[in-house]
């Protein structure tokens, strides 16, 4: 089951995440929300050390957790 979250204007959001390789030849970890739930990227909780918070337009995005 994948993580949810509903913003303060009701729509839900699911987290995911994908592998990149960058031109340098290292591969980043990429962590975004999407409406849709995809089986093969979807994670089922929030990565140690990261907090979920909103945007001023009421996106979701994932911040580094103080401390």
């Amino acid at each position: 089951m994948a993580y949810s979250y509903t913003n303060s204007k009701g729509n839900t959001y699911y987290l995911h995440k994908k592998d990149t390789q960058l031109k340098n030849g290292r591969t980043q970890t990429i962590y975004f929300f999407a409406k849709t739930v995809r089986d093969d990227d979807s994670l089922d909780t929030v990565p140690n050390g990261y907090q979920v918070s909103e945007s001023k337009n009421g996106l979701p995005v994932l911040k580094k957790a103080a401390g």
